[in-house]
């Protein structure tokens, strides 16, 4: 029999060792996956209780959203029954991507005063730079400087609302000025108390780039990733999770330097006719693969 001694000597050197090492306690835990609801986008605006429905009996813990409307909130689903439907169903809303375009346009920010308030009705964390059309995208280094200072105006809104704002990236950012490029400006010109990023892997593996140079080069920026891979044949096409071109296992093992704190699978083209069929393929992958 253990002495009671023996028991608390034992006791007191795992506390201990917990103690001093508490992010080998916190690695082990397992991350959510989330789903960006632009995967079901065909389905989602026509019935949207019963798609969260499907995404919660799926597996999924965290969504991200897309189609805000102050006016009609999402597809005619109001901020309180959206939120009572993601309850019901186990899902939080952690991160949403809400239409910046207008305001990066004229550069008023009564529509983020709105985007806040719904993001904290959520209960959300972050709310995300998700696009910007051709016509508002830099065309040189300057320009794109121009774009971090808007961004950095939103970061500070946002931060004075209790949210964090993040920018996801498509391509487009990697156009070349110099020896730089569009993305890395808004890296080096944003300020990291005010601007996380969303890393959209495959679009960074799409314009060329690679994800872990980045992660090098910029440690800790990279707070929420989106997770889709890359056709065999077709680089324009997505493809279920695993079964695609992208070596996530490499990129997930560099998740802490990345400083990733929660991702969203997406599949936002090719995917099978019945996505939510689809979308649990990948997360079925990820589940057994990369957490």
């Amino acid at each position: 029999m253990i002495k009671r001694r023996e028991f608390l000597i034992n006791t007191g050197l795992a506390l201990g060792a917990l103690a001093i090492a508490p992010s080998f306690a916190f690695e082990s835990k397992k991350r959510a996956i989330g789903i960006q609801l632009w995967t079901l986008r065909d389905t989602l605006p026509k019935d949207v209780k019963g798609v969260l429905a499907q995404v919660g009996k799926a597996g999924f813990s965290e969504v991200e959203t897309f189609g805000y409307s102050v006016e009609k909130g999402f597809f005619g689903t109001s901020l309180h029954d959206f939120k009572s439907m993601l309850s019901d169903n186990g899902l939080k809303a952690t991160s949403n991507h809400f239409d910046f375009n207008s305001m990066i346009k004229d550069g008023s920010t009564d529509l983020l005063k709105s985007y806040v308030e719904a993001a904290n009705h959520l209960g959300s964390e972050y709310i995300t730079v998700p696009y910007v059309i051709a016509e508002l995208r830099g065309k040189s280094g300057d320009d794109y400087k121009k774009l971090a200072l808007q961004i950095n105006k939103f970061g500070e809104l946002c931060k004075a609302g209790g949210l964090k704002l993040a920018y996801h990236n498509h391509d487009f950012e990697f156009t070349k000025f110099g020896s730089t490029n569009g993305y890395e400006i808004l890296l080096n010109e944003t300020d990291k108390k005010l601007v996380d990023f969303e890393m959209d892997l495959y679009w960074v593996i799409r314009s060329g780039n690679d994800p872990l140079q980045l992660f090098k080069k910029y440690p800790g920026r990279f707070k929420m990733w989106h997770v889709k891979d890359m056709d065999k044949v077709n680089p324009d096409w997505n493809a279920e999770i695993g079964t695609g071109k992208i070596d996530f296992k490499s990129i997930f093992a560099e998740a802490k330097l990345s400083g990733m704190k929660r991702f969203f699978l997406e599949h936002e083209s090719n995917y099978k006719p019945n996505p939510i069929e689809s979308a649990i393929k990948s997360f079925n992958y990820i589940k057994k693969n990369l957490i």
